[in-house]
């Protein structure tokens, strides 16, 4: 049979009544933060509009996500069509080639809509990666009615000093009040994403100059002891066990009079469905002490798409549809403008999300503010504010927020555990090659 009968044969199969394509299948890895279990419930729209597609959903936790995400890209495991990854990977990845460079993007999806700082965080010299699906800092949240109770008053700029302060005098333990909620679950991007940008109020960095680790000197010993004596104090019962989402809970049963952590929670702490204390909270700019500089992070969840991926157009076609304004328009509709996907795109910040999101200026402002190229009061030669981008820190931030949760825990003295740090730091770093 020649072409030409080949192809005439296909064409009349396909115009057989009854006769259907079989669809697509994208497995989409992705994290159960609240956002994305809404971008999940709303996808059931994009597979509408998309019938030739369906869409597996694998939801795991933060920690759980990235190490089978490392795995499989790493190994070219092929499992997963969307990645739901940070600038970290994007970043890394990116350049080793292991994701699919987000090129040809629609002019209806308008890339330059999106945040410099969050574009150029997810680009490999300037090629994008990743699409972000939300951007985000760290803030403070507090209980208003706590404050104006005892007579306190949130400055718009807080120093952990004073942190402190407030925390002992709202610390009602027998009331089931707590005086602070920190993240204290081990994980490079769970205690450490918070405790580091601790370390640069504090005035500390992950490495000098010539990549060599920190942590004996007295800028990380006087915010390790900080961290470990405020939260043993005045925080909860199990601190140690507690990352984004428990905190979140806590926070909106009433149990946390402040709690420091992702800007992206503004929308579930003024939810009224999910929220016991949503019209009691106030909103203000990550604690600082010795320097401002590093004392918010800078993060982004977004979607890519590995090589890996055989439903590579399809992968993009969904990976758009999720992070673009047509997703933001059917969130404000379906669950009201205030939980649209923050931090992104400078049109998601009109007139009317600002009156509807309380939380919203202090975010926009602190990620205007954020350099990941300049994150540390002293010279570093790293990029990133709550993380170094190169290859070795996962393997090295998992270690250290470890040893930093023991000391938590009391099994071990701060000072054990910086050493601790210290000494499988230098040894990684060693063997990577950057020091001697």
């Amino acid at each position: 049979m020649n072409k030409l009968s080949l192809a005439l044969a296909a064409t009349a199969c396909l115009a057989l009544p009854g006769l259907t394509l079989a669809a697509e299948t994208l497995t989409i890895a992705t994290v159960n933060n609240s956002d994305m279990i809404r971008m999940q419930r709303l996808s059931k729209t994009f597979e509408a509009e998309h019938p030739d597609i369906k869409l597996k959903w694998v939801v795991l936790e933060e920690n759980v996500l990235r190490q089978r995400l490392t795995t499989d890209i790493a190994t070219q495991g092929g499992q997963f069509d969307v990645l739901t990854i940070g600038m970290y990977e994007a970043s890394l990845w990116g350049a080793k080639g292991w994701l699919e460079p987000m090129t040809d993007l629609s002019a209806e999806y308008d890339a330059e809509d999106i945040f410099p700082s969050v574009r150029d965080g997810l680009s490999v010299k300037g090629q994008l990666y990743a699409l972000p699906f939300y951007a985000e800092s760290s803030i403070t949240y507090y209980r208003t009615d706590l404050f104006k109770d005892a007579g306190l008053k949130m400055p718009e700029h807080p120093t952990w000093t004073q942190m402190a302060n407030f925390a002992a005098k709202l610390h009602a333990p027998d009331k089931d009040q707590y005086g602070i909620c920190l993240r204290g679950k081990a994980g490079w991007g769970e205690n450490m994403a918070l405790i580091s940008t601790v370390a640069n109020a504090f005035g500390a960095r992950w490495f000098d100059e010539n990549w060599k680790p920190e942590f004996t000197g007295s800028e990380w010993t006087s915010a390790l002891n900080f961290y470990v004596d405020t939260l043993s104090k005045y925080g909860p019962p199990g601190a140690s066990s507690n990352g984004f989402n428990e905190n979140l809970a806590l926070f909106n049963s009433g149990k946390c009079a402040m709690w420091v952590d992702a800007s992206v929670a503004g929308s579930f702490v003024t939810d009224k469905s999910q929220s016991k204390v949503a019209d009691h909270v106030g909103f203000t700019f990550a604690p600082i002490q010795a320097t401002s500089k590093g004392s918010s992070w800078l993060y982004s969840w977004a979607l890519a798409i590995p090589t890996s991926s055989k439903e590579k157009d399809a992968a993009k076609t969904f990976s758009m549809w999720a992070t673009s304004k047509a997703y933001s328009e059917l969130v404000a509709k379906t669950d009201g403008i205030a939980n649209v996907p923050p931090g992104t795109r400078a049109s998601t910040y009109t007139d009317a999300y600002m009156a509807a999101a309380p939380f919203a200026k202090v975010t926009l402002e602190s990620l205007k503010s954020i350099d990941p190229n300049k994150p540390t009061l002293k010279p570093v030669p790293y990029v990133g504010v709550q993380l170094v981008t190169i290859p070795e820190f996962q393997a090295i931030g998992t270690q250290v927020g470890k040893q930093f949760a023991a000391a938590l825990t009391g099994g071990m003295s701060v000072q054990q555990a910086l050493q601790g740090a210290q000494t499988a730091t230098e040894r990684q770093m060693k063997r990577a090659g950057y020091l001697k």
